[in-house]
Parts: C-alpha cells; sequence; structure tokens
C-alpha cells in the first residue's frame, strides 16, 4: 500500500464492480469515488491546479475561485488546503447539504446562488457570480472547469489508459456528461488508440449539452443549463437520455445489494441498461464499461431521504430502475 504526504497523492484507479448479479446485464462500473475527495474530480481539480501552478497563474497567496456543484469543489477544497491556498467555491441551492459542510470543514466560502438566471439556469447565474469576484478582487484565480483543457486531459492521461489495460477486448464505455471533461478525455484517447470501442455520453433529461430542452434537475452532478464548451460531438457514437426518476430507481436498486452509489451513477448506470436493451442482443455478449464518478453519502439527504423523493417525483419502485424506458438518440 502507498505511503502518501498529501490527500491528492492517492487515487483507486482500478477497482472496478461486476455488475452482471445485481442487474443480469454485462456491464463492469469503474468507481472513482475512493480518494480523499470522493469523486473522479479529484483528477480533474489536480491537473487544473498543477498547470496553473507551473504556468504561474497560480502563486503564494492566491485564492482560488470556481463555480461547482459539489463534487469538483470538494475536490479543490481538498487541493486547495493541502497546498497552502484560499478556496471560494460558488454553488446554488441543488447543492447536497453533505458537500457544503465538506467544504466548509475544509476551510472552503462556499458562496450559494439561490436565482437562476432567466436563460441559462443556475450555472450561468453562478458564473455571473464568479465573473464578478474575479473584477472585484485580482488575487482571485478562476480555473474555469468549463473551458480548461485540463479538465479533459487529466481523463485522457489517466482515467481512459486505465480502463484499456483492464478491458483488451472492450466494447462499449458509457461515461456521463457533465462539463463533459470525463466523457471528452476518454472519447479522445479511445478514438485515437481503440477507436473500435463505441462511446455513449449519459445525460440528464432537462440537460441542454446535446441539444434537448432545458428542464427542470434537481440531482447535481450531470446535465448542464448551457452547452459545455469542452464538448465535441463527433467523438460521440450514442447519447442516452435519463429522467431523474429513473436515476433514482436505479440508485435505490443498487442500494438494495449494498452499492451507495450517487446520483450521477444511477443516472449512467441507467443509460447503460436501457442501451445494452437494444443493442446488445446477439449471440455474444459486449464487454461493457461504466464510469462511477462518485459514491453515495453525500445524496443520504436527497436521493436516499423518502420524504425529498416523494415530494419530486412521487413513489419509487427500486426494483423498476431497469424497466422504466429512457430516451435514447442515435
Amino acid at each position: 500500500m502507498p505511503i502518501i504526504s498529501a490527500p491528492h497523492e492517492f487515487h483507486e484507479e482500478d477497482l472496478f464492480v461486476d455488475l452482471k448479479p445485481t442487474l443480469d446485464i454485462s456491464l463492469f462500473l469503474k468507481c472513482e469515488g475512493f480518494n480523499f475527495a470522493g469523486s473522479i474530480k479529484q483528477k480533474a481539480a489536480l491537473e487544473m491546479v498543477e498547470a496553473a501552478e507551473r504556468a504561474g497563474v497560480l502563486t503564494t497567496g492566491s485564492t482560488l475561485v470556481e463555480s461547482s456543484s459539489g463534487n469538483l469543489g470538494v475536490a479543490l477544497a481538498t487541493i486547495a488546503v493541502s497546498k497552502g491556498y484560499r478556496f471560494v467555491c460558488v454553488t446554488d441551492s441543488r447543492c447536497n447539504l453533505g458537500s457544503r459542510r465538506l467544504m466548509e470543514a475544509l476551510g472552503a466560502d462556499v458562496h450559494i446562488v439561490t436565482e437562476a438566471d432567466p436563460d441559462e439556469g443556475f450555472l450561468g447565474a453562478r458564473l455571473t457570480y464568479v465573473r464578478r469576484l474575479c473584477e472585484s478582487d485580482s488575487g482571485y484565480v478562476w480555473l474555469n472547469q468549463y473551458l480548461n483543457q485540463d479538465n479533459w486531459r487529466a481523463h485522457h492521461r489517466l482515467t481512459a489508459p486505465a480502463i484499456a489495460r483492464r478491458f483488451t477486448g472492450l466494447d462499449v464505455l458509457f461515461v456521463g456528461a457533465g462539463t463533459t471533461g470525463t466523457l471528452m478525455g476518454c472519447a479522445r484517447w479511445f478514438k485515437e488508440f481503440r477507436p473500435e470501442v463505441r462511446i455513449v455520453a449519459v445525460d440528464s433529461v432537462g440537460s441542454v449539452a446535446f441539444g434537448g430542452p432545458p428542464g427542470t434537475r434537481m440531482i447535481p452532478g450531470l446535465g448542464a443549463g448551457v452547452r459545455p464548451p469542452l464538448l465535441d460531438e463527433s467523438y460521440v457514437d450514442d447519447v442516452v437520455l435519463i429522467p431523474e426518476a429513473v436515476t433514482v430507481q436505479m440508485c435505490h436498486r443498487l442500494a438494495a445489494r449494498g452499492f451507495l452509489f450517487g446520483g450521477s451513477t444511477g443516472t449512467i448506470v441507467a443509460g447503460a441498461v436501457s442501451w445494452l436493451a437494444t443493442h446488445d442482443t446477439g449471440c455474444t455478449e459486449l464487454t461493457s464499461v461504466a464510469i462511477s464518478p462518485d459514491l453515495g453519502e453525500r445524496y443520504l439527504d436527497t436521493v436516499y431521504q423518502t420524504n425529498w423523493v416523494h415530494d419530486l417525483y412521487g413513489h419509487q419502485d427500486a426494483d423498476a430502475g431497469t424497466r422504466t424506458v429512457a430516451e435514447p438518440r442515435s
């Protein structure tokens, strides 16, 4: 086992869950929640911070500022405090209480935007808030995960090669779409080195990332109210859109077998199940991998809280998760 001196020096890269016994489909889940930041965002956060340090943009006395729905904020809070920087996270009212408390416990200042932009939703409102902060104080350094090329480079360098090493006969990879850093990093790597692998993006109904109509989304992580600037659809073979009610069903179905994953994971697994039901119909099962961004502890007050779920989505039958019709887009 490794011996580390800073939290960002550890990341479990080779843990996969075989979901065949749980869901009766051929699907392996790459678990990215086993690090000190608790999510896949630790990779992108570290890549962006260290690139800013090398460029001389981030120096002693700088204050990091970033817009985040939760996980990147926690990752940056973890890295910032270990490196001696202040960190300000701009989030909105949908951010899980657990994520806000984690950031505050790590010394971050959390600013919560309560009113959405009429055209660009909460994300647009958060970005406007960050720009105003940076204009008011030259000591702020905004990494801007939405435009930062090191966001996807982290996954091109680490995530995709790790999957390829473990699954030499991979047929299809399912990746969630938020800022699309993970999606673009993995898609670019596979198109370059293993072009036969199909890349399927999974997004939430109500997200505009792939041109769908905007809608209310209450589970943070995936989806966007503004088209992600990093997204290049030429690297994506297919897209599946999942309603949030189905996300909740899938999270509860997995939890019923002892796997407590986050909302983004529930969406991605539901998308994989929907896509495989249509495409994996041959005599030989496809070798499929989905990327799980985080674990479920931060969702105990939302996805796993009965009153919250009932108020937003009505009664949810956990066993219906793989039977609900999703919205695929070819």
